[in-house]
């Protein structure tokens, strides 16, 4: 496998899409405070940067769950490592994702969310792979539809390396 990262979204393609989301995500969440959930580790860069375009009160939370090992290939095992420090119930909740791949993940985050009675549960992603999707996922705010191929920069990793990349990058 080649380790040299190529470009697929550059970052002026990335600010775009941030302010076409954010835009929406406005418009939906209009006079409500909506509680942000970002999962840890990829989305911090994104939602950084979707949290300052929105311009609304939010609160922000993080869970860490992982489905992936040290490897490029998810385990199909979704745990919480770090759960959420705030109650959600009667809450507007946006979960935001750097990547959906399999689907797993925000299923299972889906799910999980739902049995502590959120006011709306919806999903904001900045790239989806529907090439890998084992389960029906619905992404409700999406930046990039992406092949199927290994993505990392603006905070989506390979074993803790890329995530400085200010740009959305593949590796063979």
């Amino acid at each position: 496998m080649s380790q040299q990262p190529k470009v697929l979204i550059t970052h002026d393609e990335i600010k775009q899409a941030i302010t076409k989301l954010a835009a929406e995500i406005r418009r939906d969440y209009q006079g409500k405070q909506p509680l942000l959930i970002g999962i840890l580790k990829g989305s911090f860069v994104f939602m950084a940067d979707l949290v300052r375009e929105l311009g609304l009160p939010v609160e922000v939370d993080f869970v860490k769950v992982s489905s992936y090992g040290a490897g490029m290939e998810t385990s199909g095992k979704v745990k919480i490592m770090h759960g959420l420090r705030t109650k959600i119930k009667g809450k507007d909740i946006l979960i935001v994702e750097d990547i959906v791949d399999t689907g797993l993940t925000i299923s299972f985050l889906k799910n999980y969310l739902q049995k502590k009675g959120p006011a709306s549960l919806r999903v904001c992603a900045l790239t989806d792979k529907p090439s890998r999707h084992e389960v029906p996922i619905t992404i409700d705010y999406l930046g990039f539809t992406v092949p199927n191929k290994f993505i990392v920069g603006y905070g989506i990793d390979w074993n803790e390396r890329f995530r400085y990349l200010p740009d959305i990058c593949f590796i063979d």
